[in-house]
This record gives C-alpha cells, sequence and structure tokens, in this order.
C-alpha cells in the first residue's frame, strides 16, 4: 500500500470540545490530528482520512480498517478483474444466463440498495443497463485516445444503442438470500454498479469505524466525503462544490456533524466526439446517451451509499421531479436530503437561484444560509 501521513498535535481548550462525539478531556489533553491516505486502496482513485482524537495508535488503526473495507469491496464490485478466491460482479456478469454465483453479504446488500433506489427513482438509477454503459466505456476510452492523438473520435449510432439498452431489467436478475447467490438470467444482461459502489463503501467504511472514541473524522473515498461527528469547536463542515467548468471551486457547501456529500459531474471521464459534441459518463435512460441537463449535481444527506445513488439519479431527472425523489427519500429514511444544481444559465426550468461566472445554480431550500457564495 503507498501511502503518506501527517501527525499533527494540537492544544484545544476544553471550551471547545462540545459536541465531539465523546466525554469533555480533562485540562492538559492534546487533541492529535492524523491524516494519512492510500493511492492503491481500489476505485481507479485515492482513499483520504483526517481525524481528530486524543490516542494515535487508535486513528492509524481505523485508517488501516478503512483502506482494507475499501480494497474488500473494490474486489467485490469490479466488473473488469477476476480475483482469486473470490467470486464478484465480474463473476456474475459471466455467468450470465450460464448459472448463479454464490457470493458474500456485500454484494447482496448493494445490489438490494441498488434496486431500492431504481424504485425510488422510477427507474433512472439502474445498475442493470451495464451492456449500454460498457458499449459507451469502450466509445469513450477510444475517444479520450483518439483526442490526445487530435485525431475525430466515433459515437455509437442510435440503433447501436438501442440495442445494448434492449439488454436490461431488474426481472433479469434473481438475488437468493437463503443461497447467497445471484443469477442473471438473460446472457445479453450485465452490471454495472459504478453509481453506487464508492458511496456504498465510504459508508461501509464509516459504519465499522464511527464511535464515541472518535473526536471527529472525514473520509474521501475518491470525492465521496462522508464526515464523522462534529467539529470540537462547533463550526459546520465545509465542503466545496468544483468548478465543472474550470478550475477551482465554485461555491462552499456548509453541514454538521456525521454526514454525507457526493457530486456527480460531466466534466470527468469524457471525450469530444466528430459531431463535436462532448460525451461524458452519466448515461440517460431515456436517450441512451450522456444526460445534458447539468454539469453537476451535488447530494447532502447522512448514508453515502444513498448520497451516490441520488447524485447519479438526479442527473438524468428535471430539478422539480429531483425534489420530489429527495423528500420521498427524507420520508422513508428520516434524514434530511439537500441538493444543489449546477448548470447552462439557458437551462434554468424557471427555478430560482444564483448566475456564478457562466453557470446557473439551484438548490433545494434548507440550504438557503448554509451556502457560502463567491
Amino acid at each position: 500500500m503507498k501511502s503518506t501521513s501527517r501527525i499533527t498535535v494540537c492544544l484545544i481548550a476544553s471550551l471547545l470540545l462540545c459536541g465531539c462525539g465523546q466525554d469533555q478531556p480533562t485540562a492538559g489533553n492534546e487533541l492529535l490530528e492524523y491524516s494519512n491516505l492510500s493511492y492503491d486502496a481500489g476505485f481507479d482513485t485515492v482513499y483520504a482520512y483526517t481525524e481528530f482524537s486524543y490516542a494515535l495508535e487508535p486513528m492509524k488503526d481505523r485508517f488501516e480498517t478503512g483502506v482494507a473495507i475499501f480494497k474488500n469491496l473494490n474486489s467485490q464490485f469490479d466488473i473488469y478483474h477476476d480475483y482469486e478466491g473470490t467470486a464478484n460482479l465480474k463473476t456474475i456478469n459471466d455467468n450470465a444466463g450460464i448459472a448463479p454465483v454464490k457470493v458474500g453479504p456485500d454484494i447482496i446488500a448493494m445490489l438490494k440498495e441498488a434496486k431500492h433506489f431504481y424504485d425510488l427513482s422510477g427507474g433512472e438509477f439502474d445498475v442493470t443497463m451495464g451492456n449500454l454503459l460498457h458499449l459507451w466505456h469502450t466509445y469513450r476510452e477510444a475517444g479520450i485516445s483518439a483526442n490526445e492523438n487530435g485525431t475525430p473520435a466515433a459515437v455509437p449510432a442510435d440503433e447501436e444503442l438501442q440495442d445494448a439498452f434492449a439488454c436490461r431489467g431488474w426481472d433479469k436478475i434473481e438475488i437468493n438470500e437463503a443461497e447467497s447467490t445471484v443469477f442473471i438470467t438473460d446472457p445479453c444482461v450485465s452490471l454495472d454498479v459504478g453509481g453506487i459502489a464508492k458511496g456504498f463503501a465510504a459508508e461501509a467504511i464509516a459504519d465499522a469505524i464511527e464511535s464515541d472514541e472518535i473526536g471527529y473524522a472525514n473520509i474521501n473515498a475518491g470525492r465521496n466525503i462522508r464526515t464523522i461527528h462534529d467539529k470540537a469547536d462547533g463550526s459546520p463542515w465545509r465542503i466545496a462544490i468544483q468548478n465543472p467548468l474550470g478550475e477551482g471551486a465554485v461555491i462552499v457547501v456548509e453541514m454538521d456533524g456525521s454526514s454525507s456529500f457526493v457530486t456527480s459531474g460531466d466534466y470527468e471521464r469524457f471525450y469530444t466526439g466528430e459531431d463535436g459534441v462532448r460525451y461524458h459518463h452519466i448515461i440517460d435512460p431515456t436517450t441512451q446517451k450522456p444526460a445534458d441537463l447539468y454539469h453537476s449535481v451535488s447530494i447532502v444527506t447522512r448514508d453515502s451509499g444513498a448520497a451516490d445513488c441520488l447524485s447519479t439519479a438526479l442527473f438524468t431527472m428535471s430539478v422539480e421531479d429531483g425534489k420530489k425523489v429527495l423528500a420521498a427519500y427524507a420520508k422513508e429514511s428520516g434524514d434530511a436530503c439537500e441538493a444543489v444544481w449546477m448548470m447552462d444559465p439557458d437551462k434554468t426550468q424557471d427555478q430560482e437561484g444564483r448566475v456564478v461566472g457562466d453557470l446557473f445554480i439551484t438548490y433545494t431550500e434548507n440550504l438557503e444560509g448554509r451556502i457560502i457564495w463567491p
């Protein structure tokens, strides 16, 4: 594991340590800052962890626990590689139409959560359309290489997209919890869980390590942010939303306590086609093409897996329909759920909001007063 670490010791007055999730320290206690990251924990991203607590070794242990969970779930949710002794999503896809595959409880739990958000979003979030996503992945990888060489990049034909999209459906996925098996009954259907995997992993890590032993901490699993407890001085967590059209941050969102912040955007993993259109990785089930309503959608709610699913689902929906999904999720879960949409100024959908540079920004009303504007 490649990692770096930074330890900082700070003296914090006891009156600032309210709400940090543990007993008040006695005078003279030193609040330690521990930061570490891993470049090869999985999901083709960087895993980072920062914690403020009173004992160094347990903080190191919690970092290692997080890395181990991230690596384990990466191997289980991988659709491109085989792992010795591990049945994963690639195993399930390879056995589509052939036989059920015995898997661990993490895969079944993740797929059940994915199915739940498929239902909640009216089919906008769909991990069963792996065939279509794989088609776009193939064209995108070739397109990125072509663009780097200054040559035109091909775009899939509508008929090709429709044929790939026809190979999908939760009615083709059989989950047998009693036998711990998953079976894809149609050989042309495949699973792709890119819209939930990192969020699910971040939440699994938080579930494993969150306790009163932690002062406060944050997990960054490839920009899936999960905070643990209130900060010691009572100030909110502040999360910047990247400018999808350029460098730096556009706005900063404040949130309290244990919460998650996930953004889906069109500014990563894209290529420019021979028609001059930029094609990114978030596919609209209605058009079978990259969604073009927004540049980014950010979700704030407690559960990171839910935030990951919702940011993907809302990317292909109108703001009003997205708000209905957020309200339904908040009602069933009991957790507050907010969103920020960034789009071109000519795509406002008659929503109230602000123009910042070349972007129009709208958001759910409960974020009023929690956004720091430039």
